[in-house]
């Protein structure tokens, strides 16, 4: 289940407040909403200048751009919920935005959390290949191909996502009033059914596999970057081998930061899944858990244009040029005056 997702319930140790209608301590609360806001703000512009970056630049679009691209679009979506999710934690009831919206904005955060996995993982796969074998993947490896890779990893992510419809909804408590105490959360008849613990280990193990594999797959890159490295190789051979490293390493560090947000999640997940409901203190132990986890989740959602302009000279250089219209305009003259470039596909790097 998404991040932000998980069922929080106000704890008796001090949490309820706001006339026993906010999840944590104001001091909390403010704290977590300026965060996500900035966030927000980080987020949404960074990745839509990421967007326009890699559609506007022809030496941006590359077939691994293709993905970041997709994966910008992704991060942007996710931010849609991030209202919905502030108003929770501090009024987890009622909810005013209504059981659509409730099945809705659950569902998607939880698809484009499984869209981001399989995008990261597609593209490790790519790389792994135009490095260990680079002939092939010049066959294999076209734009064509890529596009219609990425519309099938959307489709996926929906479909997988798919059971996170039944299980969350918007609820009441028994013997009150409707109006009053309607919260978005998630069905108790799934609870009781086990379907909601089942759910969770599913999400889980969708995480964890794919971080194993990741983990060998990166291994395996360096490790024939490092005999490539200890080779005679002609100056064209060795300028494609240093693209590949600079690119794995971007690579790595977004992979390295998306496990490092989500992990805490994971965490208090399991805990959530093995205490149960009537244990209380894994419980709201898992609640603050939960907490922290909303805001790495929006961090996961908005970090990868930073990580992007840290690392990448081409990127800065293009983000510039967006910033500076006069600057951009200038540049894009003496490319079409230069237009004697090699066209085809461009399978080497980020940089």
């Amino acid at each position: 289940m998404a991040a932000n997702q998980t069922d929080i319930e106000p704890g008796s140790n001090g949490t309820e407040t706001l006339d026993k209608t906010a999840l944590f301590d104001i001091p909390i609360l403010v704290s977590v909403t300026i965060i996500c806001i900035l966030l927000f703000l980080l987020g949404v512009t960074g990745n839509l200048i990421t967007i326009l970056i890699f559609k506007r630049y022809k030496d941006m679009r590359s077939t691994v751009n293709m993905y970041l691209t997709s994966m910008a679009a992704s991060d942007i979506l996710i931010f849609l919920g991030l209202p919905s999710d502030l108003y929770r934690i501090w009024k987890y009831r009622p909810y005013i935005f209504g059981n659509f919206f409730c099945k809705f904005l659950v569902y998607l955060s939880e698809s484009c959390t499984y869209c981001t996995i399989l995008h990261i993982t597609t593209v490790s796969v790519e790389r792994y290949l135009a490095i260990c074998f680079p002939f092939k993947a010049k066959i294999m490896i076209t734009k064509k191909r890529v596009k219609i890779i990425i519309i099938f990893l959307w489709l996926l992510a929906f479909v997988t996502a798919g059971p996170i419809l039944s299980l969350f909804g918007v609820e009441h408590l028994n013997g009150t009033q409707p109006e009053e105490t309607k919260e978005c959360t998630y069905m108790k008849h799934t609870a009781e059914s086990g379907l909601l613990e089942a759910m969770t280990w599913v999400s889980t193990v969708y995480f964890f596999i794919p971080v194993f594999f990741l983990t060998r797959l990166y291994g395996l890159m360096c490790r024939k970057l490092w005999k490539n490295k200890h080779e005679i190789q002609a100056p064209n051979a060795a300028n494609r081998g240093k693209q590949h490293k600079q690119t794995v390493k971007m690579l790595a560090v977004v992979v390295l930061s998306f496990v490092l947000c989500w992990l805490p999640f994971h965490i208090g997940r399991i805990l959530f899944a093995w205490g149960g409901l009537e244990k209380e203190r894994l419980y709201h132990l898992s609640q603050y858990f939960n907490l922290i986890s909303m805001v790495l989740f929006y961090l996961s959602a908005s970090i990868n244009p930073m990580l992007y302009n840290i690392m990448s000279q081409k990127y800065r250089a293009a983000m510039r040029k967006i910033l500076s219209p006069r600057e951009d305009q200038q540049s894009r003259n003496m490319q079409r005056s230069e237009q004697s470039s090699l066209e085809g596909t461009k399978i080497t790097s980020f940089m």
